[in-house]
């Protein structure tokens, strides 16, 4: 078993931090119900890549503005990690809309249609007969 890197290490605590201040410290009114799904740090700790989803309808337009909504947080939210984390230098923050819910939601579905599309063909096949 590997030992965790450093990278690995910074890159949960941001996460859980970011998580905690998000949701308690914004104040943005425009700010919806943010998750903060994934944290990934440079190797030089210079920028940490932090990957959102939204809790409700994934419309491009809201999904924009709630990206604007945090970049411009950015500031702050380096600030408040700064005093929570021992960290020398607090990486700057790249906010970033992580799709992959919404992808798996998609290949579910399409999934599901397709069984229930076999399940009715192999029915009919099974009753010519």
């Amino acid at each position: 078993m590997r030992e965790f890197k450093r990278t690995d290490r910074v890159a949960d605590q941001l996460q859980q931090e970011l998580a905690v201040l998000i949701q308690r410290e914004v104040k943005d009114p425009r700010l919806g119900m943010v998750t903060v799904s994934g944290v990934t740090v440079s190797r030089d700790l210079g920028y940490a890549d932090v990957y959102i989803t939204l809790l409700g309808d994934d419309d491009a337009a809201r999904i924009k503005e709630n990206l604007a909504v945090l970049k411009r947080a950015g500031g702050f939210l380096r600030s408040q990690i700064a005093r929570r984390m021992k960290l020398r230098h607090v990486p700057e923050l790249r906010f970033h809309y992580d799709e992959s819910v919404t992808r798996g939601h998609k290949l579910s579905s399409l999934i599901d249609e397709a069984v229930e599309a076999d399940r009715s063909r192999h029915g009919d096949d099974e009753e010519e007969r």
